[in-house]
Parts: structure tokens; sequence; C-alpha cells
């Protein structure tokens, strides 16, 4: 088992059930590690509206590719995710895996196959024995229950050191709703979309329209914000269910919907975080956050050269002050700035201005800054009002070692 990070948080949630939805975690053997859940399984209430957003890899997997028709029609009755093996450039016989697999899935909880969901995680080109996953439904549906979150998250995980989490508490009408997430993400993280898989469940009743509109923009402040090592993966996928069990009027407009959306956003936002927290071989997380830039796309194009560089993250891992490196990502961003009217800051603490470093800059405090945990970069362009913030970690010789003996 991989040392859990440092960065992990000191516990995970307590879920509480959420009607309409149970779970199951079971190992069905594409772990190398005996025993390892890789497979989970959900059931859904008939009626459960779903919402996705998808990789935009263009060497997208079979269930990616499964997922992005099937949401066409905005409802779900099964969930079928395995970790150990991605079914991503597998071909022909990716594609047969994932018709057995949802066949299998309709038949066994007598539903349309457009309401089962697949997606897959793990090595890439490396084909799965057909029928392998539908063999193992059965198993896994009679592990089905409302309180089984610590099992499904731990059936998602590859490289992760820690199960992910996450759970808000709002009232709709005056009726108690719950929203709840978990997500897996380590290493192949700069989402182009989403993130590497993250589901996110809620007893709500929301359209499927409305629900994707929510997701899309919850996406886009938190799992699109967020890098380990600027690689997008061929499997990312984020997916959304609302059973509808809430007794509270439908949502069925974006107005109605702004508690349901600011429960989301942040639920999302913990997911995302917690990922770079654990990021492959991370020590340090990093909040990076840009201000007075030309747009907010121009922002945040800023922020993720800054999070991506390798000098900055591994002047970050080796808690060195270089200020000079945050300097260069924000000059080769392609984006409009002006060297005179650059400001950084690490930890709260002005560094320049005017085209160089201040005359009263005392390095000491940034540096006693870089020894910590939680390491907050700010610029400010100088130039418009567009900001934006992002969050990655640092880049260690950890990263490394996890990654060249991935499959070995």
């Amino acid at each position: 088992m991989p040392v859990i990070s440092p960065l992990a948080p000191a516990a995970f949630p307590v879920l509480p059930p959420i009607a309409g939805l149970d779970l199951a975690g079971i190992p069905i053997g594409l772990k190398r590690r005996p025993g390892a859940r890789d497979l989970l399984l959900a059931r859904f209430a008939p009626g459960t509206s779903v919402a996705g957003v998808l990789t935009r890899s263009l060497c997208a997997s079979a269930p990616v590719e499964w997922c992005r028709a099937a949401l066409r029609q905005g409802k779900a009755r099964v969930l079928v995710v395995n970790s150990g093996n991605s079914n991503a450039f597998t071909g022909q016989s990716g594609r047969d895996l994932v018709a057995d697999t949802v066949a299998a899935a309709a038949g066994l909880f007598g539903c349309a196959k457009h309401e089962v969901f697949v997606a897959s995680t793990g090595v890439i080109g490396q084909p799965v024995a057909r029928g392998h996953i539908a063999a193992k439904l059965p198993d896994a549906s009679r592990a089905l229950g409302p309180d089984a979150w610590a099992d499904a998250a731990a059936a998602i995980m590859t490289t992760d050191t820690f199960p992910k989490a996450s759970i808000r508490r709002i009232k709709i009408g005056g009726v108690p709703v719950t929203i709840a997430g978990i997500a897996k993400g380590s290493g192949m993280i700069a989402p182009d979309m989403a993130t590497m898989l993250s589901f996110v469940f809620t007893d709500a009743a929301v359209t499927s329209p409305v629900l994707q509109q929510l997701l899309k923009r919850a996406a886009d402040r938190s799992f699109n914000c967020i890098t380990v090592d600027s690689d997008t993966s061929t499997s990312d996928t984020l997916l959304a269910f609302a059973t509808g069990q809430a007794r509270h009027a439908p949502i069925d407009s974006i107005e109605a919907a702004r508690g349901l959306s600011r429960a989301l956003d942040e639920v999302c936002i913990d997911l995302a975080q917690q990922i770079v927290r654990d990021g492959e071989g991370a020590q340090k997380f990093v909040t990076v956050e840009v201000t007075g830039a030309a747009s907010p796309r121009a922002a945040k194009t800023i922020a993720l050269s800054i999070a991506n560089s390798p000098l900055v993250k591994t002047a970050i891992a080796g808690e060195d002050a270089n200020w000079g490196r945050i300097v260069m990502a924000v000059g080769k961003a392609g984006e409009k700035a002006e060297r005179d009217k650059l400001k950084i800051a690490i930890g709260g603490v002005p560094i320049t201005e005017d085209g160089q470093a201040r005359q009263d800059y005392d390095e000491a405090p940034v540096a006693a800054h870089m020894k910590t945990r939680d390491i907050r970069i700010a610029v400010d362009v100088g130039i418009g009002r567009g900001k934006a913030r992002v969050w990655t970690c640092d880049l260690t010789h950890g990263y490394i070692d996890i990654n060249g003996s991935y499959r070995s």
C-alpha cells in the first residue's frame, strides 16, 4: 500500500444514505494487489436524472464514448466503474467489453441500455477479457447497500493514497437535500473538462438539462482549475446523478437552482483540491491566484503556466524562494503582460514592483513560508480586471518513482 499523502484530510467524511441510491465496491481481480476493491456498482431509483462532463482527449476511452452517447437521454439507473485498467486504446475489444458490461447491467436491473453508465481507470492499452466485468455484476449487486461509501471510493482508486469524498447538506423549499461525491485522481491530472473520475450524487429533484448546466459550471470552477502534471487523461469522467427522492418542488430552471448550484460547486471544489493534495509524490499544496489580467481566460492561462512549470514546482519542492521562476512562467504564458507592472507575492509577502525586486524585500519570511505545507502565490498582472485561481502541488522525486514503475 502507498504511504498516505501528508496533505490528506484527517479522516474520510461520514456520508449518510441518499434516498434512491445504493452502492457497492468489490474486488474482481483487475488490480494486482490480491483482494483490492476494483469494481464500483451504483443503482439508482427510476427517473434519476444524469449529467456529465467528459474528457476532450482525442484518444478518449471506450467508456467515455459510451457515456457521451448515453447522456443525450438524460436518465440513469446503473453506474459501473472499474479501476486497474482504463479500457483505453483497446480497439474493438474495448468497445465489446463496454457493450457486454452494459447489456449485462441492463438485464440484471431491468432497465434500458442507455440508462447504464460506465467508466474505467488504470493502465492504457491493455484489453480486459471479454465478459470479465459482466460476470462479476451479480456478485456486486448482492453487496449493494446505502452505506457502502468507503468501499465505493476505494474501488475507483489507482495510484491514490487515500479515498476522496465530500458532502454538503442544504434545504430546498424547506426540504433537506444531500449532495455527496467521491473522486479518484493522483497523476495524469490536468483536466480538460473535469477530473480523472468523479461521481456526485444527490436526492434533489432536478431536470437533466438544468443539472447539466450546473455541473458544467461546477467543473469549470473546480476540476478545470487543478493540475498535477499537465497531462489530460483519456478517461476523464465527471457524472452527477439526481435521484429526485427529496420531496421539494422539482427544479426546472437555473434561477430555482441557486442553492443546489452553490453546494455542488463546494463539493466539486473540495474533491478537486483533494486530488491535488494526493498528487503523485506531493508534499506541498499550492494555490496560485492571478489578478489584473486582460480577461478571466488570460488570468487562468497565466495561472496554469505558473502551476504547470517544472521549475516553479521543483523550487517549491526544494523550499527555494526563487520568485524569478514565477516571472519566467508569466512571461512565457502568451498572454498580455507588462514587466514593469507585474507584482508578485508569496505567502502574502510583496516581492516585486516596477520591474524589479522591492527595495524593502526581505526573503526571510518567504523562505519560512516555503517550508510550510500550503504555499500561496499571488500575481497581479496590472493591466486589466481578469482574475483566476488554480491549485497544484510540488514536483518531487516521488513522482518519478511512482510513474517510472507504474506498469512493473
